[in-house]
C-alpha cells in the first residue's frame, strides 16, 4: 500500500488506526473528538467556580477523583484484567511519561485559569497543532509541504511578538502547547487503549496527589471538608471531568488521522479565546490582536491546505 504522505502525526503508526478518513471508525473518532474538545473548551467556567482553592489542591483532587472513577468503570465493563496484560515494560515507561506530560499540564492550566490567564491558555492551543506538525517532522521523520512551512513561519513570528512585548506570560501558553503536543504523540504510539491507559496514569500521579491532599488536611490548609459541602462536590466532580474527555481524546486519536485531530483542536481554544473576552473580561492588547492574527492565518493556511490534501 502507498504510504500517504502528510505533515503530522499519522494514523498509519497505529495498528488499530483507519486506512481512510472516511471510514467507520475515523467518523466515531470526529464525534469523539468533537466531544472532548468542546468540554476542554468550556473548562474554565467549571475551575472558576474553584478559584479559592490552591491550584495544586485542584490538581490532587482531579487526580485521585479520576483514578477512582476509573477504576470503578474498568470493574464495570471487567477491563481490568486486558488492561494489566497491556502493561508490557514499554507501554509503563511510555505511560509515566504521558502521566508526568498532563499532570504539569494540568497544573499550569488551572493556575493560568484562575489568575485571569484564559487568553494566554488559549494561545497554548491554538500553538497545538503546529507543534503536532514539528513533532510529526522531528519525531516520525516526516515530510512537510511547502505551504505547511509558511504556516509554521506565520505562527511561529506570532509567538516571537507575544514573547517580545509580553514574555512574562508566553512560558504559559508554549507550556501547555508543548506537553500536549508530546502526550499526544506518545499516548498514540503507546500499545493500550484509552480507558487502561488514562486508569495506568491516574494511578501513576495518585500517590503524590494523596500525599499533597494528606499535608494539606493535617496542617489545616485544605479545601476538602473545610471550606462548604459546595467545594467538596466541586472537587468530586472535577475528577469526572477530568476523565471524560481525556478518554474522548485518547479514543479519538486511535481512531482518526491525527492530522484531522489536529483540525478539531481549534474548537477548545476558540471557546477559551471567547470566554476570556465575553466572560472573564480579559483584554486583547493591540500586541495580542497582531500575535493571535498571525496564528491564526498560519493555521488558515495550514486546514485549507490538509483538507486540499485529503481531498487528493
Amino acid at each position: 500500500m502507498t504510504r500517504r504522505p502528510v505533515s503530522t502525526l499519522t494514523a498509519s503508526r497505529v495498528t488499530d488506526s483507519p486506512s481512510s478518513p472516511a471510514s467507520p471508525p475515523a467518523r466515531t473518532g470526529v464525534f469523539l473528538g468533537i466531544a472532548a474538545y468542546t468540554l476542554w473548551g468550556l473548562l474554565p467556567l467549571y475551575l472558576r467556580l474553584l478559584e479559592h482553592v490552591p491550584a495544586a489542591q485542584i490538581l490532587a483532587h482531579r487526580v485521585l477523583w479520576s483514578a477512582f472513577l476509573l477504576v470503578v468503570a474498568a470493574l464495570l465493563f471487567r477491563r481490568l484484567p486486558i488492561i494489566i496484560a497491556a502493561v508490557t515494560r514499554r507501554t509503563l515507561l511510555l505511560l509515566t511519561a504521558t502521566a508526568l506530560l498532563i499532570g504539569a499540564n494540568w497544573l499550569v492550566y488551572i493556575w493560568a485559569v484562575q489568575n485571569g490567564h484564559v487568553l494566554d491558555a488559549s494561545l497554548g492551543y491554538f500553538i497545538n497543532p503546529l507543534v503536532n506538525v514539528v513533532l510529526g517532522v522531528v519525531v516520525l521523520g516526516e515530510r512537510v509541504r511547502r505551504i505547511q512551512g509558511a504556516a509554521i513561519a506565520l505562527a511561529a513570528i506570532g509567538v516571537a511578538i507575544m514573547a517580545v512585548s509580553n514574555g512574562g506570560s508566553i512560558w504559559i501558553s508554549l507550556e501547555l502547547a508543548l506537553t500536549f503536543g508530546f502526550y499526544g504523540l506518545l499516548r498514540k504510539v503507546a500499545a493500550i487503549d484509552a480507558l487502561g491507559g488514562l486508569l495506568i496514569e491516574t494511578l501513576l500521579l495518585a500517590p503524590f496527589a494523596l500525599v499533597l491532599v494528606l499535608m494539606t488536611q493535617a496542617d489545616g490548609t485544605g479545601a476538602f471538608g473545610h471550606q462548604g459541602v459546595s467545594t467538596d462536590v466541586l472537587l468530586i466532580i472535577v475528577g469526572a471531568l477530568t476523565a471524560a474527555p481525556l478518554l474522548l481524546f485518547a479514543a479519538a486519536a486511535r481512531r482518526m488521522p491525527y492530522t484531522a485531530l489536529g483540525l478539531l483542536q481549534y474548537i477548545a481554544p476558540t471557546l477559551q479565546f471567547l470566554l476570556a473576552i465575553l466572560v472573564f473580561g480579559e483584554h486583547l492588547r493591540p500586541h495580542d490582536l497582531a500575535a493571535f492574527a498571525l496564528i491564526w492565518a498560519g493555521l488558515a493556511v495550514y486546514a485549507v491546505d490538509v483538507v486540499r490534501a485529503a481531498r487528493t
